[in-house]
């Protein structure tokens, strides 16, 4: 089977899962290479994600790097089942770029969420006109036919909530993006009161950082860190109007961590966030 040329994030992720095993064993990709009887580049490949590898041989290397948590290898051994079509973010293959998909297989797989934005709200709290109105202000301008995909595509990955087992999500929101106005008055107070209906669900808590608060904390991007089925699993999205990027060094999932504890603890609790997103509601 030849390589793949552009692999999923999630692919991507195993292979980096499994080198990072390699290496802290102190095993070479040669090493690893000759122990499933395969060429080196072989093992660049799948460490890269370019190239699936079986539950056999994942448990074979972690045998070889003396890992024997058996969390993280029935992880890597459930990623590496996974394939195309599997999933409905699939269809969108070829329609949407990549990243697109990217995001809503890491809504899929994780078991909690946790969101900082101060410029507009989080994806999956977004209404149709909302969603609408921010793909139609990029620039350049996109085809409509780009558009109504891309808020088709926004509108379905909500659906992680209806599941028998929803992942927790808490949203830390500044209360500027709640006063923006994005698609007019109407839109923007439509957006607000949906926002007060999703922070009644269980699953939810929405936190607003208030005009009010005199601490600067440094989250002028959107972040997103969703918490995975084992911790090593755990990934950091950061958004931007260049596309997203996936982080997973411990170093950078320990700052975003610290990063959301400090904004949450400059945050307005559930019921008082409630409370300041109504009232900004009714100002429209």
């Amino acid at each position: 089977m030849p390589p793949r040329d552009n692999p999923t994030a999630r692919q991507a992720r195993l292979g980096a899962e499994l080198r990072k095993l390699r290496e802290a064993a102190g095993k070479t990709a040669r090493e690893a290479a000759g122990l499933l009887s395969v060429d080196q580049a072989k093992i660049s490949h799948i460490e890269a994600g370019r190239l699936g590898v079986s539950e056999e041989r994942i448990g074979r290397l972690c045998t070889f790097y003396s890992c024997d948590d058996k969390s993280l290898i029935g992880a890597l051994c459930a990623i590496s089942k996974e394939h195309r079509g599997q999933f409905w973010f699939d269809d969108y293959r070829g329609i949407l770029a990549p990243g697109f998909l990217d995001i809503a297989e890491l809504e899929h797989h994780a078991v909690a969420l946790r969101s900082m934005q101060s410029v507009t709200l989080p994806g999956l709290f977004q209404t149709e006109n909302y969603a609408r109105a921010l793909f139609t202000g990029t620039t350049p301008k996109l085809p409509e036919a780009e558009v109504e995909a891309r808020v088709e595509h926004r509108m379905k990955r909500v659906q992680i909530f209806d599941r028998e087992d929803p992942p927790t999500f808490e949203a830390i929101i500044h209360e500027a993006a709640l006063r923006m106005r994005f698609g007019g008055r109407k839109v923007a107070r439509e957006q607000l009161e949906y926002l007060m209906e999703v922070s009644t669900r269980p699953e939810v808590s929405i936190r607003v950082i208030p005009f009010t608060n005199e601490d600067f904390i440094e989250v002028t991007q959107p972040v997103l860190y969703a918490s995975g089925v084992v911790p090593q699993l755990d990934t950091v999205q950061i958004d931007s109007a260049f596309g997203g990027r996936f982080l997973d060094a411990e170093a950078d999932r320990r700052k975003y961590r610290a990063l959301l504890d400090i904004a949450e603890q400059a945050s307005l609790d559930p019921d008082g966030s409630r409370q300041i997103i109504h009232h900004i509601a009714r100002e429209l």
